[in-house]
């Protein structure tokens, strides 16, 4: 008789409800485009999961990729070039070559250093942002038209780019899952428990960390691109740390080192705010506490709670 698994029914009930919502809340914009971004959220949770949960690497600029992405569609859009297979492979190249020079500047350091100087690279992108007049610095950009891919689809559609980000996200949980628990997978996560013993084993541990490190910059550079095209406007406070501090909150929240897990905390954040602050502006004073409870008392977040089945190969 087949054991019944908490994590197997709730992972299949959450992609199930996510693809019925459209259907079952026709009509209802404003909870759809809250679901789409917490879909987004939970793709670039999943990849700051890769360094965090895996690898053992805590960055504080993960966001950055984030405004990477949103600024390539708006720097395109504001020249009037709105054709998705030029933006989108720019989007991705610019965010793997970002995170290829951050990585490889960062992964010099451990520790509080490595956190601080992801940190500052990314506060650099910010303070870059806020500069640039010709793009609306702190102002921000609008983005009039979203990005088009030659009538294929069509994201001025919402239920489309609903669609657009939720066969986006599965991909992205489908390839975590494979990349995790191939030979490059294991020893990322063995590095992250032991990493001496893999450089005695001969494994070239930091030429690893730097590859997990430039794809996940990716996956959140394509994060990038989908809350650009959500919101139709980019501004530099995507790639504040402040917005990374929320990211690793999701991956905590939902459980460091499972696959479903950063999905589970971008959801449950969102949706957290969403309701705390319709009850009160102060709504962190409650949010906060509830987080350090998180911390406490379920270490593996909401996948912890779920079993314990599944951790590093759910």
């Amino acid at each position: 008789m087949m054991r019944f698994n908490l994590r197997i029914v709730c992972t299949a009930s959450l992609v199930l409800a996510l693809a019925l919502f459209p259907v079952i809340l026709e009509g209802q914009s404003f909870y759809i485009g809250v679901l789409s971004r917490a879909m987004i959220l939970s793709i670039a949770a999943l990849s700051l999961n890769l360094i965090l949960g895996y690898g053992n690497m805590i960055s504080f600029g993960h966001a950055a990729y984030i405004g990477i992405g949103a600024y390539t569609v708006g720097i395109f859009a504001y020249y009037e070039i709105y054709d998705g297979f030029i933006q989108w492979p720019v989007g991705l190249a610019v965010s793997a070559a970002v995170a290829l020079i951050f990585g490889a500047i960062s992964l010099r350091t451990k520790g509080v250093y490595f956190i601080m100087i992801t940190l500052a690279l990314t506060q650099m992108l910010y303070f870059l942002g806020v500069s640039v007049d010709e793009y609306g610095a702190d102002d921000g950009l609008v983005i009039d038209i979203r990005s088009e891919f030659g009538g294929y689809v069509d994201l001025e559609n919402r239920v489309t780019l609903y669609y657009t980000i939720f066969v986006i996200l599965l991909a992205t949980i489908a390839g975590m899952h494979r990349l995790i628990n191939s030979r490059f997978g294991m020893v990322i996560r063995g590095s992250r428990s032991n990493e001496a013993r893999m450089r005695a084993l001969g494994y070239p541990v930091d030429r690893y960390k730097l590859t997990a490190f430039v794809i996940a910059g990716v996956i959140c550079g394509l994060a990038g691109l989908l809350l650009g095209n959500y919101t139709n406007f980019v501004n530099p406070d995507m790639m504040h740390w402040t917005r990374s501090g929320e990211l690793i909150f999701m991956v905590v929240l939902g459980g460091m080192g499972s696959v479903f897990g950063p999905v589970f905390g971008a959801i449950a954040f969102l949706l957290l705010e969403e309701f705390l602050s319709d009850l009160t502006v102060h709504w962190q004073i409650i949010f906060g506490p509830f987080l350090i409870l998180v911390v406490l008392f379920a270490r593996g977040g909401i996948d912890s709670l779920l079993g314990r089945g599944g951790r590093g190969h759910d």
